[in-house]
Formats: C-alpha cells, structure tokens, sequence
C-alpha cells in the first residue's frame, strides 16, 4: 500500500468510484480509494438501479443527464459492463398541482436542452399499459430514462480509474484521520497509514461516522427502503413480444411509486411516508450485503396505491 497520495477517498460505492475516476480523468493520477469491506457493499449494493433526469432543478438534472452519457464512456474505456437498459421513462401525475410542477420543470428542462416531452394519458398508456389511465391527468416522456446494474457501473468506473493509475485498497478500515499542522491529512488505516493532501468522504452509510472522525455531525441519516420484486407478468411478457421493447420506467409522483421491468415481471418501489432510520446512532462496520428484513406493513398504504393504479399487480 501506498504511504502517501495527493488524495484519498473513503468509500467504495458507486460515488467514491466516480470521484475517483473523475479525478484521473481530470489527470490527478496520485490518488487511492480505501474501501473497508468489498466495493458496492453498502448502499450501492441495496440499489434498485433506476435513472431518470427530471428533477426539481433544471441544473441537477443536466447533471443527471450528462452522467447516463457518462455510462457508456467507462464501457468503452473499462470494457465492464455497466447493466445500461436505456428504455426511456414515463412520469405520471394525478392532480392539479402536480401537473402544473411538471409543466414547469419541463419548460426549465428544454431550456436546458434536456429532451422531454409533455404527452396525453392515452399516449402514456399506450407506452405503459399497466396503468389505469382513469388515475392520472398528466404525463411527461424523456427518452433518457432507464435502469442499470448499480454493482457492474461501480466496477467499471473502478478499473476505467485503475486503467489512468488509481489504486484501490480493499478489506482496509479508515480508523483515524488526523490533520498535520501544514493542512495535509493521516489516513490511519487497519493496514498502515497514507498521507494525503486531500481526503473525500465517500462514505454512505458510513458517512456519518467517518465525518465525526474529524469532529463533524453531518446532518446524514440512512434509512431502510423497500421495494417489491414480482414474479412473470403475463403483460409483461406480452408487451415484450409486441414491442420488442422492455416496459419503460415509471414515476408516479402522487402514488410515491416508480417502477421497472425486472426480467419478466416488475420491480415497484415506494417512497413511504414516515420512514423509518437505519441505526440512527451509529451505523455498524460488519453490516454489507445483508438484505433488512421485510416490513410490508410499513409500505402497505403505497402498496395499496399502487396496485389500484396498476391493476395488473392484483394478480
């Protein structure tokens, strides 16, 4: 292992692999990742793997947009495969007030040069057929929609920073940080210490805990997310054969829902109400690629929601 490095990242997620790719890419190739477990092994490992670009901030969402494009620039350079399904996305409303967002955020979004396009309920139904087109007053499509592999995207941008002469350390804890009197940083270690003039916390779940390793309470708190995962669709499989196309990814603002096709069935998740925090405290070192345990009694009201919207789920 290396004893010093003009920056070093915390945290082998899919964004600490980004920093550490986009640093070599920006031609700093004195830099290291320490991961203390395996890469992907906390909350990237959880990912339900969807993309979309909308988002309420027409600058955020040129970013977004520019890191779909980003995808297919680390399978070249890695020749990893990142999982990329680009299926192009549906975004459901269902009141006024919503629909009103939305016409907004497209109008700053094609100002922006960011594709989107305001479709009919019919329109969205013929691209969605699950959907009960009863439910809903308003849609948007954007072509740049989709979902990947959250594991294979991590390890592309890893070997693409490799490749440019970033190293990785793995199964090697950040223990101590300590500042020198010149600003520069000790990054003590379970397997040595490295200098470094900067130092990124990557750490996701652990973010938290490692901000508090140079006296600061980041305001970080995780919390335990579900979604459902169903068996085959006889639509889906339908749809499929028709089209030649996957069903596209969906957000339903109003339900708290968005959904993908996952293999011959759909994945459907929710953005519950009233969530519950993952260790709120002190998130544990061991904890990786455990899955929680289920609770569907804490997401049945978007349960409900969602399959009086998408009435194939019943079944």
């Amino acid at each position: 292992m290396k004893s010093s490095a003009q920056v070093v990242v915390i945290g082998g997620g899919v964004v600490g692999c980004s920093v550490l790719y986009h640093l070599t890419k920006r031609g700093w190739k004195d830099v290291v990742l320490v991961e203390r477990n395996e890469l992907t092994s906390g909350s990237t490992w959880h990912a339900a793997g969807g993309f979309h670009t909308l988002n309420g901030d027409p600058n955020v969402a040129k970013l977004q947009e520019y890191t779909i494009e980003l995808y297919k620039e680390i399978e070249e350079i890695s020749e990893q495969s990142t999982g990329i399904h680009v299926t192009g996305g549906v975004m459901l409303v269902s009141n006024q007030d919503r629909w009103d967002w939305l016409k907004a955020a497209h109008a700053k979004n094609r100002y922006l040069g960011v594709q989107t396009e305001l479709i009919s309920i019919e329109k969205a139904a013929d691209l969605f057929p699950l959907m009960d087109p009863s439910k809903f007053i308003g849609a948007m499509w954007h072509p740049l929609e989709g979902h990947l592999d959250p594991s294979g995207t991590t390890h592309a941008y890893a070997k693409a920073a490799r490749m440019q002469g970033a190293e990785i350390y793995r199964q090697n804890r950040v223990t101590e940080l300590n500042q020198r009197p010149d600003g520069t940083w000790d990054v003590v270690t379970e397997q040595g210490t490295i200098h470094a003039e900067h130092i990124v916390n990557a750490g996701g779940l652990w973010g938290r805990e490692v901000g508090r390793m140079v006296g600061l309470e980041l305001p970080l708190l995780a919390m335990a997310h579900q979604y459902i995962i169903t068996e085959e669709m006889e639509e889906v499989v339908n749809f499929n054969k028709e089209t030649g196309k996957e069903l596209y990814h969906v957000i339903d603002f109003d339900g708290e829902i968005y959904m993908r096709q996952e293999r011959s069935g759909m994945l459907m998740g929710t953005y519950e109400k009233n969530g519950i925090p993952w260790h709120e405290v002190e998130s544990p070192w061991d904890f990786s690629m455990e899955l929680l345990p289920p609770d569907l009694d804490q997401i049945a009201d978007n349960l409900e929601r969602g399959f009086e919207r998408y009435p194939p789920f019943q079944n």
